[in-house]
């Protein structure tokens, strides 16, 4: 199909027609689907494929952080214990941090977008699917890299943000650091990667009439979200790199001796590390701001108020940075901006959960496991934030630096908020994932083990911490009398781990033999409902029109997009404010050299670590890899067709 129908070339004539026929419909799933076999494992490019790989690795991910933690647990259930000794316990807490922050909680968030947010703007693709598939496979090869070290006796033991000069050549000999450093290059450039697809998918490719003012939340936490990527993440690459050149090289960015600084890198590390709280919160956000209207059968209260307080909340969390460093010596006015931004950044929390409240005020709620996990939220968010507001306070944060007031309120806002939430969002869409529903009642078992159990766990600490309890310590003599909150926290980790198992259980009986889901299980308003559960290869069989933003409970789709071909991958692209037609792009095929040229980049930062030559020589296969994968073919000749805009 060459030309441009009336209705797609005149936006303001719309198709009021049946869907694709079932002829069109085989064509169109025949195109877009993946290859079989071996090919579709290494070749795949689907946006859903990619990002349920995505999901599924940072699960195993999270599964393996939680067994490092219930192994610390093990440690510290009683005094003087010598289950573990002090050297495999620093490895233990730094890999669990690394894990669970690099690994899971910022990745899944990705991974979870670049499924739903195709479906919600109405396209058939994330933008640059094969640069989906190799950050992909950068991931799960940098995550590979770091447990292999770590299994084969090369684990890093400085903490997961590896404070200079402990984690500096002088006092961390072995690999274990270097691995760490160049692990933080793989996730933040796969990071870096998703960021560009999502920010280009939600600008470009959404569907006709969805103007900026009618994106679902969700859509807009993304866009505000990889934004806050693209600008946090370069930071700490160049502080990991300047460790490792450091450490393998020579140069001095942290050695005082040679004119260096070691407060350098906590500014590099925490000008990332603090946005990155916000990396991880934010997604939740849009979560739970689908799930809330849903089951409460009403649109979002405060809409434009919602989205000002997204992008006021990523505005603020660039300038609350140093409030990790009121120990060192930073001059005294400085600390007093931080801790006013500490507290400003409160104001745009409140109001979004202002907006929720009156939401669930003024619906007719509807009780279900994903708004129970979302309810569970409220609570346990107030409380971490509660005692964030406290560390923004210089006075109180120096007398709790660094014990375990600091480890409970870091859990409390960072799985309180971000797990919960996603726990929410896993049983609102497994529907659309899988076709299925999970069970009801594991799933508020899976529920109430986890609240119950993570409040046990985490709320002791704060107690300990404020009878001084160091985080990090390996045992404890009997006599300091914290025997017994230890042995409550142990006993709320089997809690949590049992709620995690029974998910699991009820993932694995109900994915394939769960009871139907139909199309639109919960009467949702947004446009991944539209289609079916779960989605043919190309999403749509014709691209839907909209009018607003809850497109399903208003008047439905105002019509759908004619003219694109069934037999080519063609996406319609969009202009990026008003959502009006532009463009009809041809999108690539499968294809092997992502993942090969993943291999290449892979073996080039690996062998790094280990000989600088490898920089040298190992930058040949990729740049091999890369002319290959960029290579122009016949197919691709033509690339768009910009429709005209006729009177």
């Amino acid at each position: 199909m060459t030309g441009v129908s009336d209705t797609l070339a005149r936006p303001d004539v719309l198709l009021d027609g049946p869907d694709a026929p079932a002829q069109a419909r085989a064509a169109l799933a025949d195109t877009w689907r993946d290859p079989p076999g071996w090919r579709g494992v290494l070749c795949a490019i689907n946006h859903k494929t990619i990002s349920l790989r995505f999901m599924q690795a940072t699960f195993v991910f999270f599964l393996l952080g939680g067994l490092l933690a219930l192994a610390m647990r093990l440690q510290l259930i009683r005094p003087d214990n010598r289950l573990i000794g002090p050297t495999l316990y620093n490895q233990l807490f730094t890999m669990h941090g690394t894990t669970m922050m690099f690994l899971f909680a910022v990745p899944v968030m990705q991974a979870v977008a670049s499924y739903l947010v195709p479906l919600m703007i109405g396209t058939r693709s994330v933008a640059f699917p094969r640069l989906n598939a190799y950050a992909y496979w950068i991931f799960v090869f940098g995550g590979l890299f770091l447990f292999a070290g770590f299994f084969l006796g090369s684990g890093p033991d400085a903490g997961w943000f590896a404070y200079v000069p402990l984690s500096g050549p002088d006092y961390s000999t072995g690999k274990g650091v270097d691995i760490w450093a160049q692990m933080i290059t793989f996730t933040e450039l796969a990071a870096l990667l998703e960021a560009i697809i999502l920010i280009t998918t939600i600008f470009k490719l959404r569907a006709p009439g969805m103007t900026l003012n009618r994106m679902p939340l969700f859509v807009w936490a993304t866009l505000v979200t990889q934004f806050m990527v693209l600008f946090a993440m370069p930071s700490v690459m160049f502080g990991s790199t300047a460790l490792i050149l450091d450490r393998l090289v020579g140069t001095h960015f942290y050695n005082p001796a040679r004119g260096g600084d070691v407060l350098l890198w906590q500014h590099l590390f925490w000008f990332f590390g603090h946005p990155e709280v916000y990396l991880i919160f934010i997604p939740p956000l849009g979560f739970i701001s689908t799930i809330i209207p849903t089951f409460s059968r009403r649109p979002i209260f405060g809409y434009p108020a919602m989205v000002l307080a997204l992008i006021a909340v990523a505005f603020l969390a660039f300038g609350l940075w140093a409030h990790h460093m009121y120990a060192t010596s930073m001059p005294e006015l400085g600390k007093r901006f931080f801790t006013a931004s500490s507290l400003s950044i409160a104001i745009p929390s409140a109001i979004q959960i202002f907006c929720w409240l009156v939401t669930l005020a003024t619906g007719r709620l509807r009780w279900s496991v994903p708004l129970c996990f979302v309810l569970a939220f409220f609570v346990i968010l107030v409380m971490g934030g509660m005692t964030g507001i406290m560390l923004g306070s210089v006075s109180l944060d120096l007398q709790v630096h660094d014990t375990y007031f600091v480890v409970a309120h870091l859990h409390y806002v960072l799985f309180g908020g971000a797990v919960f939430p996603l726990f929410g969002a896993f049983y609102y869409w497994f529907p659309k994932f899988t076709g299925r529903l999970l069970n009801e009642r594991l799933g508020y078992w899976h529920f109430w083990l986890f609240f119950i159990g993570f409040n046990v766990t985490f709320f002791p600490m704060h107690l300990l911490g404020l009878e001084g309890m160091p985080r990090r310590v390996w045992t404890y003599p009997a006599e300091m009398g914290w025997d017994g909150m230890n042995l409550g926290a142990t006993a709320g980790a089997g809690m949590l781990a049992a709620g995690v198992l029974l998910f699991i259980c009820n993932v694995l009986r109900n994915r394939r033999h769960g009871a139907p889901a139909g199309a639109n299980p919960w009467g949702a308003g947004t446009l991944e409902w539209l289609t079916d559960s779960p989605p043919p290869p190309h999403n749509f069989d014709s691209l839907p029109v909209v009018a607003s933003s809850d497109p399903l409970w208003k008047e439905g789709p105002r019509g759908s997009v004619a003219g694109l071909a069934a037999d080519a991958r063609e996406v319609l692209s969009t202009t990026a404010v008003d959502a009006r037609p532009d463009l009809r792009v041809l999108f690539p095929t499968p294809s092997i050299w992502p993942f090969l040229s993943a291999v290449a980049t892979s073996a080039l930062f690996i062998g790094s670590v280990y000989t600088p030559w490898a920089v040298v020589w190992l930058s040949l296969p990729v740049g091999v890899a890369l002319i290959l994968w960029f290579w122009p073919r016949r197919h691709g000749t033509r690339q768009a067709i910009r429709l005209e805009q006729r009177p």
